[in-house]
């Protein structure tokens, strides 16, 4: 998505505090928008296809965290609209 892109375009190649991150890496049967193997940290993106599926996206919520894996979740609007806080968030994530 172009939500994605962005986000993207932050954390490849170490750019964002010098952590790696995979973009739509499986864990489980599951596939993650982004994920920081170091910080054992998931970052999903959601969009107008989530709105309604909320108990589905705690369900796997809950599964990625049974696995120590920590999941931040963002709208694509606060992407498009505030990347300076979803950036800070993610770094606040890392610490």
């Amino acid at each position: 998505t172009p939500a994605e892109a962005i986000i993207w375009r932050e954390l490849r190649n170490r750019r964002f505090g010098g952590v790696k991150f995979r973009r739509q890496q499986p864990l489980e049967r599951y596939i993650a928008d982004f994920f920081c193997a170091e910080a054992r940290l998931v970052i999903e993106l959601d969009g107008d296809s989530h709105m309604g599926k909320e108990e589905r996206d705690a369900n796997r919520q809950r599964d990625l965290e049974s696995l120590e894996i920590r999941v931040i979740r963002f709208w694509n609007c606060e992407v498009y609209d505030e990347l300076a806080w979803v950036l800070d968030c993610i770094g606040h994530a890392l610490d």
